[in-house]
């Protein structure tokens, strides 16, 4: 018991009440698209490992190698001794992976975005900032942490972002757009040709989020970033989905690298990221770029089940990825329907407010590659007779 134990009881009874109380339940990734849960073997439509990577023999092996040669750790920050040459020669394949002349390793893409915004945000004072409304909790961290007010809008409409940019900070020594090129809650795709265009007339620095388009999306994999090379003035993505790995990565110009290693405190102020971590990345980096038929795979499925969510009148929005949302409305009805799926045989995580706004609770399905086209007849079958 602490003194601010009856402080924190009364907000878990606030969260209660609303309905959103969150717990955590051991589980762990199994082969075939399935997952271990409480000792229940589920088809899982719940995790991000979208190209199966995650149990992939290659990064296993390369993770103990790297381990057994380098150690368990790194020792310390990059910037005092926790930098290896193994790091700098991964961060070169990144950067070459991304199309960009630097990459940059963080421990996850959420420190990314919370510590790259600000950073860059403190060297250009009075930078007018254009976010998409549905931008991932890390960038709202970010932009807090650097206490810059969003210029918000509508999500997808460069329509409206265009009309703000010929409105708003005109006269601002810089502006940046921030938005992602595939939406974590949504399975819809940013259209970034048409962005980098808006940025280019409009003078404005292009931030992308590639967090569920890297592996997954573009030539090789590299994101959708990759159909506009040389177009987008940063890249964030990460290793800890489709790469099946943990960790994230910034890529742009060197310049922009340089400046990041001496200004981004999430990077200069953290230990390196072990060398497991690493190996795996390495691994992953030499499958991907031949993963196109698991990538045209995973799209079919994507396809058959929005079909199927269709015929049974469940709104799946504009996804057009991997990422499929079944939109049910109220918190307690998703969380009744996602409760059944999972009597079912079947892991479809309910997502309710805040990540999602209120009146938009959703079963979000990921799909996995190494799901059959019958787990997502047998998937839509379930609910079906959940509905």
């Amino acid at each position: 018991m602490t003194r601010l134990d009856p402080f924190l009881t009364q907000a878990l009874a606030r969260i209660d009440t609303a309905g959103q109380r969150r717990t955590l339940r051991p589980a762990h990734l199994d082969g075939a698209g399935r997952i271990v849960r409480e000792g229940r073997i589920l088809v899982d439509f719940s995790s991000n490992d979208y190209l199966g990577l995650a149990r992939h023999p290659e990064l296993s092996a390369r993770a103990i190698a790297w381990t057994e040669r380098l150690g368990t750790g790194s020792g310390a920050s990059r910037l005092v001794t926790g930098t290896s040459a193994e790091q700098l020669a991964l961060e070169t394949r990144i950067a070459r992976f991304k199309h960009t002349e630097a990459a940059l390793v963080f421990a996850s893409g959420w420190q990314a975005n919370a510590t790259v915004i600000p950073a860059l945000l403190s060297a250009v004072p009075g930078c007018v900032v254009f976010t998409d409304r549905l931008i991932h909790a890390s960038m709202h961290a970010g932009l807090a942490s650097a206490g810059v007010r969003q210029v918000r809008f509508r999500h997808n409409d460069l329509d409206h972002l265009e009309t703000l940019l010929e409105s708003k900070g005109r006269e601002a020594p810089a502006r940046l757009i921030l938005t992602e090129s595939v939406f974590s809650m949504d399975g819809d795709r940013a259209d970034l040709a048409r962005l980098a265009d808006i940025a280019q007339r409009h003078e404005a620095a292009l931030y992308v989020d590639e967090a569920h388009a890297t592996g997954v999306l573009g030539p090789g994999g590299a994101g959708l970033s990759g159909d506009v090379p040389g177009r987008i003035d940063l890249v964030m993505g990460t290793f800890s989905k489709a790469l099946g790995g943990f960790g994230a990565y910034v890529a742009g110009s060197r310049v922009l690298i340089d400046y990041l290693v001496n200004a981004a405190s999430g990077f200069i102020f953290t230990t390196a990221p072990p060398p497991a971590v690493l190996g795996a990345i390495d691994a992953a980096l030499d499958l991907v770029p031949s993963m196109d038929a698991e990538r045209a795979h995973l799209a079919a499925l994507g396809d058959r089940l929005r079909e199927g969510l269709g015929a049974l009148g469940l709104d799946h929005g504009a996804s057009s990825t991997q990422i499929v949302p079944a939109v049910i409305g109220p918190e307690a009805e998703t969380l009744a329907l996602s409760a059944r799926l999972d009597a079912a045989g079947f892991l479809v995580s309910a997502i309710r407010p805040p990540t999602v706004p209120p009146g938009s609770s959703r079963l979000r399905i990921a799909l996995r590659a190494a799901h059959s086209f019958d787990d997502i007849d047998a998937l839509l079958s379930a609910l079906k007779d959940a509905l």
